[in-house]
């Protein structure tokens, strides 16, 4: 019953992931373009694809976003596995089956 309420660490990375690479950029955006930086509700921004935030002394402003391609290599990763781990498991059904017919038809 826990499992069912917790995500499982897999199922909580591939979200990560996901996020990183379709997830929005718009609150980094208004970071940038807004004068007043105090003036933006900063705990309700969505940064979770920025890696790294610069402000220059000029008073201009860096903003460095996490690599989506890599992130969707991740995922296209995290798949093929799932695929195989399937696969192996299917296989394996298969031969239990086809024992458990043999066994049968033995008897």
């Amino acid at each position: 019953m826990e499992e069912k309420q917790h995500l499982s660490q897999k199922e909580k990375i591939r979200r990560g992931y996901e996020e990183l690479a379709f997830g929005s950029v718009t609150d980094a955006v208004r970071l940038i373009c807004e004068k007043d930086v105090g003036s933006l509700p900063l705990k309700s921004l969505n940064l979770f694809n920025v890696s790294e935030i610069k402000r220059h002394r000029d008073g201009g402003m860096e903003i460095k976003f996490a690599d989506r391609l890599k992130a969707l290599q991740c995922l296209e990763e995290m798949s093929l596995t799932d695929d195989t781990e399937s696969l192996r498991f299917y296989e394996a059904l298969e031969r239990s089956a086809a024992a458990l017919q043999e066994k049968t038809s033995c008897e």
